[in-house]
């Protein structure tokens, strides 16, 4: 064979394999994500579980992709299907990874002062969440002392961002771009909530423009909730702070006082998280 032929053979084979490999990184990336989307939305349905057409409408995946997917998570003991519905809800394999850390985080610690001094003053029912992706993350709740308390959620209750207040408050304090980015992307997952992109997004510049979070309607028929951003050092909103009330606790007057307390509490928890920083 002639010598340049060769050469230029093995600069082809060369240039192949550099392409492949460059390929096979991102594919794993993709993979990967396509993996937690699916344990995200898996993660919301609790004990009950979500049905895999659900999860499918929900990451906007193929049925096979989501299949191949959920089947692998059960092989390694991350998912489980319940037998009498059918339906797919995280293993007990997470809980025991979760182990890994048993420190709470620095959130979690600098929030506790602020949380009880807000719920003796307040005496509604109060929050505290967490952005996990695209999602809220409930992480602790406290119960007030007024007779009627709305528990609208659960601790370990997740939800597409957009869909509470706690979640429109999170999006109100990111750039206006990465908002609208994570609206598109949870918008096949609002309808569950009785919710669209249009309504989030307005009601994301509504709480800008007010400087907090509220849904008039809250989650739960009657209720109302406000909630306040809490940002990390790095400027990025990483919880929020909310009171749900039955409606007529939250007129224009007390409105106003539980938002000023709100806020109070969440730039003292923002203290606190660059004091331990």
């Amino acid at each position: 064979m002639n010598c340049g032929v060769l050469v230029h053979n093995m600069d082809k084979a060369h240039s192949s394999r550099s392409a492949r490999s460059a390929l096979e990184p991102r594919q794993g990336a993709q993979a990967i994500r396509r993996a937690l989307s699916v344990l995200r939305i898996l993660a919301a349905g609790r004990e009950d579980g979500v049905p895999l057409a659900e999860v499918v409408q929900a990451t906007g995946l193929t049925r096979p992709t989501v299949h191949r997917i959920v089947h692998v998570l059960i092989e390694e003991g991350i998912v489980e299907r319940h037998d009498r519905t059918g339906r797919y809800a995280i293993g007990n394999q997470v809980p025991e990874l979760a182990l890994a850390r048993p420190r709470p985080s620095p959130l979690l610690v600098a929030a506790g002062p602020s949380l009880r001094r807000a719920s003796a003053e307040i005496g509604d029912t109060l929050f505290l969440t967490v952005r996990t992706g695209n999602d809220t993350l409930c992480v602790d709740r406290r119960i007030g002392a007024y007779p009627i308390q709305v528990l609208s959620i659960e601790v370990g209750a997740r939800r597409p961002l957009g869909v509470s207040s706690a979640g429109v408050a999170i999006l109100a304090a990111l750039p206006a771009q990465d908002a609208r980015k994570i609206v598109t992307a949870n918008e096949k997952r609002f309808d569950a909530y009785r919710t669209d992109a249009a309504t989030v997004l307005g009601q994301v510049t509504a709480a800008r423009r007010r400087g907090f979070g509220m849904r008039e309607i809250g989650l739960v028929q009657g209720t109302t909730s406000i909630s306040t951003w809490i940002k990390t050092p790095d400027g990025r909103p990483a919880a929020a702070m909310t009171v749900s009330a039955v409606r007529t606790r939250l007129g224009p007057r007390r409105e106003q006082e539980v938002a000023e307390i709100l806020l109070r509490e969440a730039r003292s928890i923002e203290q606190a998280i660059r004091s331990s920083a």
